[in-house]
């Protein structure tokens, strides 16, 4: 074997061995290793006729360790990293100080009149929710408990309100401050400031489109979402309706401003940003009494857990990657798709159709971290943007946590539902939103303004 054919075995043995269960992380960093040392092994620095121990020493002297040694070094002192866990840290601490089902109380009962009123003030948690953190899974499963048992109560399609959590909860990849686009950016050197204001309005006319959606369905067919009765609400009005609706969108408001404006107008940079908030979550968790030494070390716990989870992808996926490079895949790729004579619209077509079905087995931080490198040489010779190109594959990738097999969003909700609720019932509700994610790219392919207005604007072209 050619050693660019050894890179493509090395890739799809990867893909096989992920899809039996083994940790990625770990995968990435022992594929790295074993064909790296085959890539940099050199036959001539081997002394045979030395002693046993000069032979060990000899077969052990290869550049892969240092490669895999200077990764970690550089993963573990990159500035960009340095946010995710003060973004983390952040979102945990608000999922813990009663802020969100403080909210959705107050928008359920303020939009109690539109047609299905508790899934539109889920929805909008949601995405507020989203601003604050960028844990796919804290959204989905806090929003669970929250929200999905007053919809079933209220006598809502099992489906229907099913797609609601999993939909919703998943907008934390998208709009800022989102963990995956401090990934984008690493992997790609595209500023995650650019990133940030590049992903604003997309996100939030996906979340539109959403609402539509959920509005348009529930007025077309009100069994899905009957009309909510007194009971089914909380007894909430006059003084009280404001003064709870000034109490918990107003302070959950300014703290995601001051995060966003400060990183979007150039008065901090994402990890200063994340420090603050972080410090404002502390802070609103203490004034609303919920700061207890048990949820603190929670939030630290988990901070440092996905915290480690995302950094040793980093240290397998750059180690995995140079040696892919290395042995010449990622060239062979490039040839070959440029001998297919595609059109710019057509490789991003290609792309975006790989990148989804790539999501069914795999999670959004592999596809980021190992095969967007991939595509990055052939943006250069398509004249695409990677910023443009990064909003493509964030809006994208909404569908890697709503598509079966590995809908990880239905899983979540699976696991804190009540037993009667089914995962097919649950993978059916999230169908209609992946027709949602699909007009939204068709929208930026077509008005690409809609990402790059905001990063020109602030920063130029």
């Amino acid at each position: 074997m050619t050693d660019p054919q050894v890179a493509i075995f090395m890739l799809a043995l990867f893909i096989f061995v992920v899809l039996l269960g083994f940790p990625i992380a770990f995968t990435l960093m022992a594929m790295g290793v074993i064909f790296g040392y085959y890539a940099y092994f050199d036959a001539s620095r081997m002394n045979l006729d030395g002693s046993f121990l000069d032979t060990i020493v000899a077969y052990l002297d290869n550049r892969i360790f240092d490669l895999l040694v200077n990764q970690t070094y550089s993963v573990m002192s990159s500035d960009v990293l340095t946010a995710i866990p003060l973004f983390l840290f952040m979102g945990y601490i608000v999922e813990r100080a009663n802020i969100v089902d403080r909210l959705f109380t107050t928008l359920q009962v303020t939009a109690r009149n539109l047609p299905g009123s508790m899934a539109v003030a889920a929805l909008v948690t949601c995405a507020l929710f989203a601003t604050a953190t960028g844990i796919v899974g804290a959204v989905v499963t806090l929003m669970g408990l929250l929200a999905f048992p007053q919809m079933l109560k209220a006598r809502y399609d099992v489906s229907y309100a099913s797609g609601v959590i999993c939909a919703g909860g998943c907008l934390g990849i998208l709009i800022p401050p989102s963990i995956m686009l401090i990934v984008y950016s690493a992997t790609t050197n595209v500023s995650v400031v650019k990133l940030y204001a590049a992903a604003f309005l997309p996100g939030f006319m996906l979340a539109g489109l959403y609402l539509i959606y959920v509005v348009g369905m529930a007025w077309l067919n009100p069994k899905l979402a009957p009309k909510p009765r007194d009971e089914d609400l909380p007894d909430i009005r006059g003084w009280r309706l404001y003064w709870l609706l000034l109490t918990s969108f107003v302070p959950l408001a300014l703290l995601i401003l001051s995060v966003l404006g400060a990183i979007l107008f150039g008065l901090a940079t994402p990890s200063e940003a994340a420090a603050v908030g972080s410090a404002g979550g502390i802070i609103l968790a203490a004034a609303y009494g919920a700061l207890t030494w048990e949820r603190l070390k929670e939030s630290v716990y988990l901070t440092v857990r996905t915290s480690a989870m995302v950094c040793w992808l980093f240290v397998g996926s750059w180690t995995f990657s140079s040696v892919f490079s290395y042995l010449g895949g990622e060239q062979l790729v490039k040839e070959f798709v440029i001998s297919l004579d595609l059109t710019p619209l057509m490789f991003l077509i290609l792309a975006q159709v790989i990148i989804f079905l790539l999501g069914w087995p795999l999670e959004w931080s592999e596809i980021i971290i190992i095969f967007v490198p991939i595509f990055l040489p052939l943006l250069i010779h398509f004249q695409i943007d990677p910023l443009f190109f990064g909003i493509l594959i964030a809006l994208n990738l909404q569908t890697s946590f709503l598509t079966p097999p590995m809908a990880m969003a239905a899983y979540y909700l699976k696991g804190i539902a009540p037993p009667h609720v089914q995962l097919t019932q649950i993978f059916a509700g999230t169908m209609p939103y992946l027709a949602m994610v699909l007009i939204s790219m068709i929208l930026l392919y077509n008005f690409p303004g809609i990402a790059m207005f905001l990063p020109e604007y602030f920063y130029g072209h």
